[in-house]
């Protein structure tokens, strides 16, 4: 069988160091993350052999295989690719036996674009199964970003400033429409929003039905996720979806369902949101504790509102959500290529910080994500005071003070010690 990825062309993605390392540390590692957004080509690029769960091939001979002898299709040169594992999900155990009788590490590596319940899977992995998760193409991966500035070396505090170009508000506008997925890269403006608008369909006619064996209404799933993209980069609760659906769509739907078809939203990956931060501050300031809702990629929002990029340059509030989203996407990835982890901030004296990222050493650094250059200036602001703030109470402080812009053209350092980098300019 010949391989999934042409190495010849494959296009390096920021996960491929951290594939390397985790197949070095542990005897199977387990790549999971939205459909089509790579998983299969980086694995694959990774193997040196590779079983197909899911292809359809001699009517699906390769999944009547794994369901009769998962031990079987573990045979083959390591590392050994299993694509869509969650298919067949005895494949697990299988692995995680064959792990510990070999003994050895880098021996396979799993797929899956969505979580099974623990029905069928006896054991965790813990140990000897590593899982990372995959995202679609940050700007840096997909070409659209210089990466002049280095996050890593950002969160240290160095930087050197540079002039990094002139940025059209459409091209923002159309990043955030195209989202990141591979496939979807060299798509024009108008036929952009196409691919997001398929991806849908195909979790809410398909994935979503098959996930748990059961049927659920597919028009109440929808109503749900346009809520969601109506709400996309803000901490609205449970009881806020449901007076948004009542008060925009004229529909109802009970909190239990909302409940569940998130549940189901989450193991499908078609939800990546961000959690709250307050872990090292140890301040006297009372901090909230809401998740900040996001879809795996902003396109996914903007296929629900039908927002093309002269619709959200004609609504710029809207626009600013879905960059905010975007940049909060881009910056997931680089941060959890070091090992650091990406969180958002509130206090209930009604300071909010955009993105926290923390590094291992638990030291945290402060991002402000704003779309327009003529807002730097009050993010700087309300960074430093928030700063001052948490010191004020008694806390730590961040370390690193930063405003990722849109529209700046140069990453530099202000004189209150505040970075400006723009988001074409950035990397892991």
């Amino acid at each position: 069988m010949g391989k999934t990825a042409d190495k010849s062309v494959y296009r390096p993605r920021v996960i491929d160091g951290t594939v390397e390392k985790y197949l070095e540390v542990f005897g199977a590692i387990c790549i999971e993350g939205p459909k089509w957004c790579g998983k299969t080509w980086t694995s694959s690029y990774h193997s040196n052999s590779e079983f197909l769960i899911g292809d359809p091939s001699n009517n699906f001979q390769n999944r009547t295989l794994a369901e009769i002898s998962p031990s079987i299709i573990l045979e083959g040169a390591t590392p050994r690719l299993i694509d869509e594992w969650q298919e067949v999900p005895p494949v697990w155990d299988a692995v995680r036996y064959t792990v510990d009788q070999r003994a050895k590490k880098g021996q396979f590596i799993l797929t899956g674009s969505s979580t099974p319940k623990r029905k069928g899977v006896l054991h965790s992995g813990a140990g000897r199964i590593g899982k990372l998760r995959m995202r679609t193409m940050s700007l840096y991966e997909s070409g659209e970003s210089s990466g002049a500035v280095s996050l890593q070396e950002l969160c240290g505090g160095k930087m050197v400033p540079a002039l990094t170009g002139e940025v059209d508000l459409r091209d923002l506008a159309y990043y955030v429409v195209r989202g990141g997925w591979p496939g979807n890269l060299n798509a024009s403006a108008e036929d952009a929003s196409l691919l997001p608008q398929s991806y849908l369909d195909a979790i809410l006619d398909d994935d979503s039905q098959r996930i748990d064996g059961k049927k659920y209404d597919i028009a109440k799933m929808r109503l749900l996720l346009r809520s969601l993209a109506r709400n996309e980069s803000t901490t609205a609760t449970n009881k806020k979806l449901l007076n948004d659906i009542r008060a925009v769509d004229d529909e109802t739907l009970d909190g239990d369902t909302v409940a569940t078809y998130l549940d189901v939203f989450e193991r499908l990956f078609l939800l990546d949101n961000q959690p709250p931060f307050s872990a090292n501050i140890r301040s006297s300031v009372r901090v909230k504790q809401a998740e900040k809702r996001h879809f795996c990629d902003p396109a996914l929002a903007c296929a629900l509102l039908k927002a093309t990029p002269d619709r959200l340059i004609r609504d710029l509030e809207t626009f600013g959500f879905l960059f905010e989203a975007l940049v909060e996407r881009d910056l997931k990835i680089y941060a959890e290529s070091f090992g650091a982890s990406v969180f958002h901030y509130q206090d209930y004296n009604g300071r909010e910080v955009d993105a926290v990222i923390e590094l291992r050493d638990g030291t945290w650094c402060a991002f402000e994500i704003k779309l327009g250059a003529n807002q730097i200036e009050k993010a700087a602001s309300d960074l430093l005071s928030l700063k001052n703030s948490i010191a004020a109470g008694g806390g730590i402080p961040p370390a690193v003070l930063c405003v990722i812009c849109g529209m700046s053209n140069a990453a530099y350092v202000r004189p209150d010690g505040v970075f400006v980098v723009p988001i074409t300019a950035l990397k892991n």
